[in-house]
């Protein structure tokens, strides 16, 4: 029998926790407004790997600061857990930024540019006369 459900419920009742966690308890200035976008969880629950991004962006050693914070407060953070999510093991936690939100912003942006420059096909051209097309347009 798999237990791929049961990780990936916990996984999501770990995000949920840890997005509440970060949010109200951590007072580290180094993390700032972080999101938790997602949480992979090992099958014996050891470890998690906890996949954050900051809404404000900034550079790489901003974000290697605000995994730093992170880092330091992982034990408090594992402690809270411990308390409010049910499993036998409460998972060591790793944090990683996530450059999906980035490049998918990134990626907008060029489509959006090619777009605008791309020229507007006629949406209604003019019937073929000799198509026999002769249906009047209202």
């Amino acid at each position: 029998m798999s237990n791929a459900p049961r990780v990936r419920r916990v996984a999501d009742q770990l995000q949920r926790e840890l997005a509440a966690i970060i949010s109200n308890e951590i007072k580290d200035p180094r993390v700032g407004m972080v999101t938790v976008t997602d949480v992979e969880v090992t099958a014996d629950f050891k470890h998690a790997k906890v996949y954050v991004t900051s809404l404000v962006g900034g550079r790489d050693a901003d974000h290697a600061e605000m995994l730093a914070g992170l880092g330091s407060a992982s034990g408090f953070m594992r402690s809270l857990i411990g308390r409010r999510v049910k499993i036998h093991t409460t998972p060591e936690l790793h944090f990683i930024y996530d450059r999906s939100i980035e490049r998918g912003i990134r990626l907008s942006h060029l489509i959006d540019e090619a777009v605008k420059d791309a020229p507007v096909p006629d949406p209604d051209p003019d019937p073929d006369p000799e198509s026999g097309d002769a249906t009047p347009r209202p």
